[in-house]
């Protein structure tokens, strides 16, 4: 398979996945537990997942120091990213804070045409505005109701860590290293990160307790480890190294799309006309860079089957 057609099915898988992050982590908050606490056991329970695939598939897990040292400043983001957004659930609906994280692709835009002289196309620019009004149609809240301004400061750094995370992976020498390699290191430093807030006073430990329900939220706790961690990390990463940041972050557009069709089937939730359009505007977007792509490469054929690979996710009553 071409590696750009791995690319961007990774990148899709990686979107889809993360956008299963309210499905999980809202039971968990339901229960009594912080975001911190969530945060540091979905890591923890992610590392022996990539680390038994590692061994597995013969990894790796040596880095150089400076490599090392990237991995580090590269886990702290992710750290950052992860808690800001998960903190943002306690000031609004998950789906809203769902749909407003996806400014990162236009923050990775900025930066790869501001610091490293990329050259943005004009389709990729429209499609940018295009994915962001459906964005916008899939975020309205009920009619009168308005967003925390705090809520939506703190998704706006938990996307900004996201963008200069994916721009770090392309653009240090971390693109050489394998991706199972830079997912284990990621979450080894971002479950370091949690472990050492979660040593404040101010912060304390808290576990699933449940009443008969424990199984289930251990169950939420390996769903966040797998799908949004381990998976999500591992297929961004992949889908950096084959096709670059800002295709990678356009096709974060399924996250929200994965977080409203949640919503409708998980929790029941009713979907307007608005947010038919706002879906199909998104679609038609990601579809346009990845069919525009293709063309180039002659893979289109190949590239449609992308179309039928967007999963399921949440959105407010």
């Amino acid at each position: 398979m071409n590696d750009k057609v791995k690319g961007y099915i990774l990148g899709v898988i990686a979107a889809a996945s993360y956008g299963t992050n309210p499905l999980f982590a809202l039971p968990l908050y339901a229960d009594g537990m912080n975001p911190d606490s969530v945060l540091f056991l979905r890591y923890l329970a992610a590392i022996p997942v990539v680390a038994l695939i590692m061994a597995i598939r013969g990894r790796s897990f040596k880095v150089s120091l400076r490599q090392f040292g990237m991995l580090a400043v590269m886990g702290l983001l992710m750290a950052v990213s992860s808690l800001s957004l998960f903190m943002s659930y306690t000031y609004m609906d998950a789906g809203i804070a769902s749909t407003l994280l996806f400014v990162y692709p236009v923050m990775v835009a900025v930066i790869m045409a501001g610091v490293y002289k990329e050259r943005i196309s004009k389709v990729t620019i429209a499609c940018i505005a295009v994915v962001l009004i459906g964005i916008s149609m899939l975020g309205r809240g009920e009619e009168g109701a308005s967003l925390s301004l705090v809520g939506v400061m703190i998704v706006m750094v938990s996307s900004l860590s996201y963008a200069i995370y994916i721009v770090g992976i392309n653009k240090s020498s971390l693109d050489k290293v394998p991706t199972l390699t830079v997912t284990f290191w990621v979450l080894v430093f971002g479950a370091a990160v949690f472990a050492a807030r979660l040593m404040l006073p101010s912060v304390p430990l808290t576990m699933p307790s449940g009443d008969g329900n424990q199984w289930l939220l251990w169950g939420c706790v390996a769903g966040l480890a797998i799908l949004p961690t381990a998976v999500s990390f591992l297929c961004t990463t992949g889908a950096v190294q084959y096709i670059g940041s800002t295709p990678t972050a356009i096709l974060g557009a399924l996250e929200p799309v994965t977080a409203v069709v949640i919503g409708i089937f998980v929790f029941g939730e009713s979907l307007s006309m608005l947010d038919v359009v706002g879906i199909i505007l998104i679609i038609s977007a990601v579809s346009v860079i990845v069919g525009g792509s293709a063309t180039v490469g002659r893979l289109g054929v190949q590239l449609l089957r992308i179309r039928r690979m967007f999963p399921p996710l949440r959105r407010r009553k």
